[in-house]
């Protein structure tokens, strides 16, 4: 087998196969075989046909078709291993490029690789993390919710008013034409919050139930729905039901309620929390700055259009299914912000290749600093999610996979390398390594003053001895 191998754009490598007639003689005998068990040819058993005969039958090159697909499928793996030093992606694309009978057989191979990245400086680099304060109207929101949840709602026979949930079908025009995805049936709006468009919860105000509304409103130029961005819209508003929200009072007994000792200790239980909360995003987003200067600092070769389509499409998943999960549709969202799926694809690009870069700079630096992951390590973790969904059953057997080990050892990895760049970059994990330097210094310096007295105290003369003992 002969390999001719060239250079593509984007990370992508071509590799041109020959195999002579010789070594191509075997797969024709398998293809003689197989094509033969899937042709009926009187007087012969299935698979028994000779190749002479076959090719009477059905042609000398469907013979050949079938053998060249034998002889990819067994060579094309060898070849890429033999003549790749980086780590392919996908799956190749390969086409036959020369069969003929009696002649050597040719294909072309190509192939995306993952990009290599040159990292740049990835030490001292001085970031800075956020300053995570909780401010008192912070906790008063979290309070409000906190009420808002337990707030009861009843139905009541009198003109809705601020402050209650109104239960209404909505439909939308424009000019008389009925706005694609305006229609919306058993809405709850909460008169005063203004969560529609501004002006809607004052023309619904002081309605009845089973009263129909019709006016018009013009949408905000910034709106976030860009169909309806600075447009006049004409509704009809059904309105099914007025309710009255009753809203329990801020104190010691709601406290209670809520399974705590009273409303100073909700308070303070509520602002730990928003910190605790705060430490994590801002943990976050100095993991992200910490990133993007290493990405910054380094040098990529071109992003293969497989491995950016791939990422997007993980990317997309996750947005979809954070919508499901806040009970939302994906179709829903796409309308709202004016796009078609394939439109957020390609807004998307950027962050994916971001998010590319990303792991091949976590890759390397752990290759670099020689990060290891022990059997101890995934054991732990995985045990750690078996506890956490337990009764999962489906969970709990995607866990137990040894393709998630795999998974899991990558995202130990990551970790261990995030971790160690914490420590090499922020400045409070070098100034408390400095911290901890000197007082290392200081037990030095102690050990040494002790080792000294004992020295000085070991080469004191008999008599000075005696003399210590007697004064002790």
């Amino acid at each position: 087998m002969n390999v001719e191998k060239k250079q593509l754009e984007k990370s992508q490598i071509e590799l041109n196969v020959e195999l002579s007639y010789e070594e191509l003689k075997p797969y024709i005998n398998q293809g003689t075989e197989k094509v033969s068990e899937e042709t009926q040819i009187e007087g012969f058993r299935s698979g028994k046909a000779p190749y002479d005969v076959l090719k009477q039958k059905v042609g000398e090159m469907a013979i050949l078709e079938k053998a060249s697909r034998l002889a990819v499928n067994d060579t094309v793996q060898k070849a890429i291993d033999e003549n790749l030093k980086r780590q392919p992606i996908g799956q190749p694309r390969v086409d036959i490029t020369k069969l003929a009978p009696n002649e050597a057989m040719q294909y072309k191979v190509v192939i995306a690789l993952l990009p290599e990245a040159e990292l740049g400086e990835y030490k001292n680099l001085d970031i800075k993390s956020e300053e995570v304060k909780v401010e008192d109207k912070e906790v008063e929101d979290a309070l409000k919710n906190l009420q808002e949840r337990q707030t009861t709602e009843e139905s009541v026979d009198r003109d809705a008013k601020e402050g209650d949930k109104v239960v209404v079908d909505v439909d939308m025009y424009q000019e008389g034409v009925a706005i694609e995805g305006g229609q919306s049936r058993d809405t709850a709006i909460i008169i005063g919050q203004q969560n529609l468009v501004p002006g809607f919860d004052d023309q619904i105000k002081s309605a009845k139930k089973s009263q129909e509304k019709k006016f018009s409103l013009t949408y905000p130029k910034e709106h976030h729905q860009k169909n309806l961005a600075g447009k006049n819209v004409d509704f009809k508003v059904v309105i099914k039901d007025v309710q009255e929200r009753k809203m329990p009072e801020l104190n010691d007994e709601f406290a209670s309620n809520l399974g705590v000792g009273n409303l100073q200790e909700l308070k303070k239980l509520v602002k730990d929390n928003l910190g605790k909360e705060k430490e994590q995003q801002a943990e976050q987003k100095t993991e992200t700055k910490l990133v993007d200067k290493i990405i910054e600092n380094s040098k990529f070769s071109d992003m293969p259009d497989v491995l950016v389509d791939n990422e997007v499409e993980t990317i997309v998943s996750e947005i979809e299914q954070n919508i499901k999960d806040q009970g939302g549709k994906f179709e829903d969202y796409l309308k709202n912000i004016g796009k078609s799926k394939e439109q957020l694809m390609k807004d998307l690009s950027p962050d994916a290749i971001k998010r590319v870069k990303s792991a091949l700079v976590i890759r390397e630096i752990a290759q670099k600093e020689e990060v290891e992951v022990t059997k101890e390590d995934i054991d732990k973790k995985q045990q750690e999610l078996l506890d956490q969904y337990k009764g999962y059953t489906k969970v709990e057997e995607r866990v137990k996979e040894p393709s998630y080990r795999n998974y899991l050892q990558n995202v130990i990895a990551n970790r261990k390398v995030i971790d160690k760049l914490k420590q090499w970059n922020l400045s409070q994990f070098q100034q408390q390594s400095s911290q901890q330097g000197d007082l290392n210094k200081d037990d030095q310096d102690k050990q040494q003053d002790q080792k000294t007295q004992e020295s000085k105290k070991d080469k004191a003369s008999p008599q000075q001895q005696t003399d210590s003992k007697e004064n002790n």
